[in-house]
């Protein structure tokens, strides 16, 4: 099933399972026991918001084979993480903005993205699986220029958490296989990232199991995967599209600061 929340043209915000022309509205809390209200919402009568509204993201680094050997990087022994804040997230055909007085370079990072269904803390990686509601499309934006911008600390957090950094959606996929998927970066149209799910160091049941001993996830909390390589940087009024068959494409355009 693909779960969407939407904003109807009316304003009002709602959830339900995703078909091509329509929305099957549901009610009550998604990942409790969410309830078919017998309504259907139009596509053209609402518009795709992000899929949940996670508390955090955590998001990986140096997690897929292939970048790591680029990078000239060990395997790593424990996932290698950041968080980005839950003010961050963006969903499908929002503008990703460029921060206020910032000119420098703005780096984009297609992953998969791991939605939790619900409460994890110190769980066995046997036991992660049903802790997984499914999974969605994560561009990981990051303001290059600034994680390094101080020679004494990397600024991880500071540079990917900035407001519309965290763009998520269109939908969240439950039952997903995920190891027969790749992920599929275009800008404007041109293809920069095509890689295998199946190259990742560390699979979603161990993220999931090794995170949940270190902080406890919520549901409706997302841990992106990490990326692997072809990241690359764009101008103002590019256009980025991340596209996992399955899941879907999430499409979000740069655009400059406001004041």
């Amino acid at each position: 099933m693909r779960w969407a929340r939407f904003r109807s043209n009316d304003g009002r915000i709602g959830f339900g399972v995703f078909k091509d022309t329509h929305i099957d509205e549901y009610e009550g809390d998604l990942f409790g026991a969410p309830r078919p209200t017998g309504r259907t919402i139009a596509r053209a009568a609402c518009t795709l918001q992000s899929p949940c509204t996670p508390s955090k993201i955590v998001a990986l680094w140096n997690n897929f084979h292939a970048l790591k050997l680029k990078l000239g990087k060990s395997a790593p022994t424990h996932p290698l993480f950041l968080i980005k804040p839950g003010t961050s997230v963006i969903g499908p055909d929002e503008p990703i903005r460029r921060p206020s007085g910032y000119a420098g370079k703005i780096a984009y990072e297609g992953e998969l993205g791991i939605v939790i269904g619900k409460l994890c803390k110190n769980i066995s990686p046997n036991d992660a699986g049903n802790h997984i509601f499914g999974y969605t499309c994560v561009n990981d934006v990051t303001a290059s220029d600034v994680l390094n911008e101080n020679i004494d600390f990397a600024q991880w957090c500071r540079s990917k958490g900035y407001d519309t950094f965290g763009c998520l959606g269109p939908v969240i996929t439950t039952g997903l296989d995920w190891s027969r998927l790749r992920v599929i970066t275009r800008v404007d149209g041109v293809e920069r990232q095509n890689y295998p799910l199946s190259d990742m160091i560390m699979p979603p049941e161990e993220l999931v199991s090794r995170i949940s001993h270190d902080m406890s996830l919520l549901p409706g909390d997302v841990i992106a995967c990490g990326t692997s390589v072809g990241v690359g940087s764009i101008k103002d009024g590019c256009g980025v599209e991340v596209a996992i068959d399955g899941i879907g494409s999430l499409v979000n355009v740069l655009s400059p600061s406001t004041p």
